[in-house]
């Protein structure tokens, strides 16, 4: 692409890691002094932390006085064989740079909000870095965003900028009439668009002297949309403190990285899985930071990336780890990878054991929300439970709860609660941005009601068993649609499935699944399918489980970050019971 060529003389493109060379002494920020190395334990909360001046500027003074290699913070590659690394040298000055143009260009000041809907190019970790430079709040959001996710994103935050790039610059353009505070829009292109500022020139000729703002630990510093499953998208307002947790011993516990390793992330930058997986946790280690230009995900590529380059640790959604199986690939034997971490839906236990067979790592499962970031985990040293979250991570208190706010008993079904009093831990959102009764309506007691349902056992290991209303109580059972879910997945016919419940006039509420189907079975006689469906999950799973109703569907309605709107399809089934396609099983 005819970008990459004006791209490569900008950054510096390298095609090989040992061709690495640090960027030119013009380029290199004038402002670092005094950097130390602060060493914080679990209870020992700074009063004042930056992400930027504490970590980054860090690594890089480490880099100058030669206490670090010549290995890269970020190595960004693309599927067309384009490749950039930048140490941390390169991070800090480019990222002061781009504070100068937020600042001094753009006019933005301290807590002013900016949103950032960029892919997975370099942009967004200097953006990033210059937002947490300057104290500007930044508020990250997927490349899937349409036209009116945009426009209720601008006007929701009062957002007063935006970066993202001339694929989306026309749908901004589209709504931002409507978006009073919108004072500037800044360009990651190789094009030119009337009313957009061309950030790469913007960086190239701005100052790379800068002071990067004191923050206090419960200052704002990033907002993060929820996945808007049950209602509008909520925005969670987030301070220095989720950076802050990647710093403390039992968090680094996770991962335990070194600065040796490379990690690949595969989040989408929309996403808090990426600010914490593909900036804070590899970063605060002095770990290489990888990333790949995908889009889509193609299982192929994974592969050979994973066989080429020297990745130590990857992290990706389960459907990343069950396309790479379904390749069927002989030898998938990865030269450098050591450990892999999935989260945010569930796996069979047949793929975990197929993974581990296959590749000979263990897949461990973490759990958190746009509220939390990375709350429990399976620990590298921990002994694995199969279908568990593993164990809370501290300082998060974790307990299961009860409507009430009372902790429940071990193997008790109830909400999982995270303690905010007496004190509110570091790392877990400060609130909903102007919505302070969302805010009020997940403090129970003494904690923070996620809204998703488990157990805890008597070691302490949670069992996830859905979202708090996406359970369903039939006839005196409580079934998480996630467990049925799982055993329709084990059936040929089934691309994907979602679960909710629908109103029944003896049972109350009864089990129904909506079905996507492979191609070679939508051609089956769909009556038998279903009896065929039914008689399956009674097999794998408790038969008071099996799906009553069955409706096979084209599609899945999907938030813009690809999870299953159950809350849209329990609001159809529930206002029209009587769908055409239907079919009911006799009890």
């Amino acid at each position: 692409m005819q970008w990459l060529v004006r791209f490569r003389v900008l950054w510096g493109i390298h095609k090989s890691f040992h061709a690495f060379h640090p960027a030119p002494s013009q380029l290199r920020c004038q402002s670092f002094s005094g950097v130390g190395a602060p060493k914080w334990n679990d209870h020992d909360v700074p009063k004042e932390f930056n992400f930027a001046s504490d970590v980054l500027d860090y690594w890089a003074q480490m880099e100058k006085e030669g206490k670090r290699g010549p290995e890269p913070a970020l190595w960004w590659i693309n599927t067309q064989g384009d490749e950039m690394k930048w140490n941390f040298r390169e991070m800090r000055d480019l990222s002061c740079r781009v504070a100068n143009v937020l600042t001094q260009t753009c006019g933005l000041q301290r807590g002013d909000h900016l949103t950032l809907i960029l892919p997975r190019v370099p942009e967004w970790w200097l953006v990033a870095m210059g937002c947490i430079r300057t104290g500007i709040v930044f508020m990250p959001g997927t490349t899937q965003l349409k036209p009116k996710d945009i426009l209720y994103r601008l006007q929701m935050s009062n957002s007063k900028a935006i970066v993202t790039t001339d694929t989306l610059a026309p749908e901004v353009d589209s709504v931002a009439s409507e978006c009073p505070t919108l004072k500037t829009k800044l360009l990651v292109s190789e094009n030119s668009l009337n009313g957009w500022l061309d950030l790469r020139s913007l960086i190239k000729s701005a100052s790379p002297e800068h002071t990067c703002v004191k923050s206090k630990m419960e200052d704002p510093m990033i907002i993060f949309f929820t996945s808007g499953t049950t209602g509008f998208p909520k925005m969670a307002k987030h301070n220095h403190g989720l950076a802050f947790r990647s710093y403390l011993p039992a968090c680094r516990n996770l991962m335990q990285l070194k600065k040796s390793d490379v990690l690949w992330c595969m989040s989408d930058p929309g996403w808090i899985l990426a600010a914490v997986g593909a900036l804070f946790e590899p970063w605060t280690a002095g770990s290489t930071l990888f990333i790949h230009h995908m889009s889509p995900f193609d299982p192929k590529i994974i592969i050979k990336v994973l066989f080429k380059y020297p990745i130590t640790h990857c992290l990706a959604a389960p459907a990343v780890f069950r396309m790479v199986l379904q390749q069927k690939v002989a030898n998938l034997r990865f030269p450098t990878l050591k450990h892999c971490y999935t989260g945010g839906e569930s796996l069979l236990t047949e793929e975990f054991e197929q993974w581990k067979k296959q590749t000979g790592i263990l897949l461990r499962e973490i759990y958190g929300q746009t509220e939390t970031g990375i709350t429990c985990g399976v620990l590298q040293k921990m002994k694995i439970k199969q279908g568990s979250l593993g164990k809370a991570i501290s300082p998060f208190d974790v307990q299961i709860i009860d409507n009430k706010g009372n902790v429940l008993p071990p193997n008790t079904e109830g909400n999982i609660g995270i303690r905010i009093k007496p004190t509110r831990p570091v790392g877990l959102f400060m609130y909903y941005e102007n919505d302070p009764e969302k805010t009020v309506e997940v403090h129970c007691g003494d904690f923070y009601n996620t809204g998703d349902k488990a157990t805890i056992d008597e070691e302490g290991y949670i069992w996830f068993l859905g979202r708090s209303d996406d359970v369903i109580n039939a006839s005196g059972y409580r079934i998480g649609p996630v467990e049925v879910e799982n055993a329709l997945a084990e059936h040929p016919a089934v691309a994907e499935s979602a679960v909710v419940s629908s109103p029944d006039p003896t049972r109350g509420e009864v089990v129904k699944a909506f079905i996507v189907l492979n191609p070679p079975f939508l051609s089956h006689d769909q009556d038998q399918l279903v009896k065929e469906l039914q008689q399956h999950v009674k097999s794998v799973t408790a038969p008071y489980k099996y799906p009553r109703k069955v409706e096979f569907v084209p599609e899945l309605p999907k938030t813009v970050t690809g999870k299953i709107k159950r809350s849209e399809l329990r609001k159809k089934e529930w206002s029209d019971v009587s769908s055409s396609q239907a079919r009911t099983a006799r009890p």
